[in-house]
């Protein structure tokens, strides 16, 4: 048997004509002709050596050569079938590409991913962790998030949040020996800092915030020292200290009892900080993008924010 002309293309209208017993249906299912379908059969047939079909002026039906072969090619089809759509389905997805700080990913995008896959399947996530800005020019990056001062030249920038930084810690330092009523308690607690510098300016720290309330009790320098926030906030979970929290940050940790605010004394970081939303203006009303950026306002406005 010579197996050069048994294509893809003839086995698959087969299939259909062996499905229907109609070159007719056959041909509307495959979008071509029934003279189409008639041809490409019995060239198959010539092919293959055997008949494949008993036509009739009235009927048709499949020879035992054809019910074999229908039989051992049906199952093999429906998989290549699914394989297809599969692939078309992937070929027409997007994806987009959110560059992150490792602090916010972790504590506020992460955990809310799938209510945007939820809401947008057809859209492909990658998340980008990079504590450095996204060069829109030269990286492949969609949209970034970062915090401080929302001056970004050829980018369209949505400030995100109204921060404020209050103490934070496990409830279990509440329930131990010493108590943790007043700042000035304070001195008897580790003191958790995050040393973070951004665009020439400092994040409020353990000595701006005890100055602001007046307490003169603790050193404002001892403790221990982080350069991420995701890690303050996770040894303050751990309960080896207090730590300065974040209105959009330790959120999530406050509603689930994680984490508690021993005092009610908030300091307000300076208005012109804040996380930003931010891609080139040339693609920010791309379809993706402004899904992207709808969300996540749509998200911000929808929660409460402690402090």
């Amino acid at each position: 048997m010579n197996k050069s002309g048994t294509g893809l293309g003839a086995l698959w209208t087969f299939a259909a004509a062996a499905r229907h017993l109609s070159f007719a249906r056959a041909a509307a299912e495959l979008d071509v002709t029934p003279a189409a379908v008639s041809s490409q059969i019995r060239a198959f047939e010539e092919r293959l050596g055997t008949r494949l079909f008993f036509r009739t002026s009235r009927s048709m039906r499949l020879t035992h050569a054809g019910e074999e072969l229908l039989s051992s090619t049906a199952g093999a089809l429906r998989t290549i079938d699914e394989a297809l759509r599969r692939a078309a389905n992937t070929t027409h997805r997007e994806t987009l590409t959110v560059s992150s700080g490792p602090s916010f990913a972790a504590k506020w995008l992460v955990p809310r991913l799938p209510h945007f896959r939820q809401k947008f399947p057809e859209i492909e996530m990658r998340i980008d962790i990079s504590d450095t800005l996204a060069d829109f020019g030269r990286e492949e990056i969609d949209v970034g998030i970062r915090f401080g001062r929302g001056v970004y030249p050829g980018l369209r920038s949505d400030r995100l949040f109204d921060e404020v930084v209050f103490p934070i810690c496990s409830p279990r330092l509440l329930e131990g020996p010493v108590p943790l009523r007043e700042p000035n308690d304070l001195q008897h607690f580790t003191l958790i800092h995050l040393d973070w510098y951004g665009q020439g300016d400092a994040w409020p720290d353990w000595r701006m915030w005890l100055l602001a309330v007046k307490a003169d009790k603790p050193d404002p320098s001892r403790g221990l020292h982080f350069s991420q926030s995701v890690m303050t906030l996770q040894a303050a979970i751990d309960g080896q200290g207090v730590a300065l929290g974040n209105t959009s940050l330790v959120g999530d940790d406050l509603a689930a009892g994680r984490l508690v605010r021993p005092f009610d004394l908030s300091l307000r970081i300076s208005p012109e900080f804040a996380y930003y939303l931010v891609a080139p203006k040339t693609k920010a009303d791309k379809p993706m993008i402004k899904a992207f950026r709808e969300w996540m306002l749509g998200e911000i406005q929808s929660s409460t924010a402690p402090g």
